[in-house]
């Protein structure tokens, strides 16, 4: 079996694994979480997924036929897509801690759910969005596994936008917290660990 058959394998793996794990968990949110505060942000996700289709295209035509996707291919060494496949299988696990520990808060916008619950322990205790971290790490293996520079590049917009997304997200948090999310966000990076806690 060649490397390229195993290289394919994986990326249907972790994609599927990834993809199965958060449409789960998005579905319990909607059944249990109860209801969305405002409908806001609604056409953003709309974008969001549009542009998620774009990034998915070429990985799809990889996954079918690598030649049909000869023009995003990029010559990289054997050893860094095994590596990068690790990092992907690595980030399975954290996936599921961190959507088991958001719990039903999840949400496909920036809005709150009515039954809202704070939380500051496991992967949200040093970091507000660790899933925006985890996601952006597992598309960067996905790019270097498939050797796609497409993936990479074309996920840079959907990034920009869900950066930009996280600040209305955390000022609608703080409208719901109040004190208690100001104070959340002086201890915590918000997609990095703090070194230190802000002033």
């Amino acid at each position: 079996m060649s490397n390229e058959i195993v290289f394919r394998l994986f990326t249907v793996l972790l994609l599927t694994a990834a993809l199965s794990m958060s449409a789960s968990f998005r579905h319990r949110a909607e059944k249990q979480g109860g209801q969305m505060t405002s409908a806001e942000g609604q056409g953003l996700v709309v974008v969001l997924r549009l542009l998620g289709l774009v990034v998915m295209l070429p990985l799809l035509g990889y996954l079918a036929n690598p030649q049909w996707v000869a023009w995003a291919r990029l010559p990289l060494p054997t050893w860094a897509r095994w590596l990068a496949a690790g990092v992907g299988l690595a980030l399975l696990p954290v996936f599921y801690w961190i959507l088991s520990t958001i719990g039903t808060n999840i949400s496909p916008t920036q809005a709150t759910r009515q039954d809202h619950q704070l939380i500051t322990h496991g992967p949200y205790r040093c970091v507000r969005h660790p899933l925006y971290t985890a996601g952006i790490l597992f598309v960067v293996a996905l790019a270097v596994l498939t050797a796609l520079w497409w993936v990479g590049v074309a996920f840079a917009l959907p990034l920009v936008i869900l950066v930009f997304r996280t600040r209305r997200e955390e000022a609608l948090l703080i409208e719901h917290f109040g004190d208690a999310y100001r104070a959340y966000m002086k201890r915590t990076g918000r997609f990095l660990p703090r070194l230190r806690p802000a002033r």
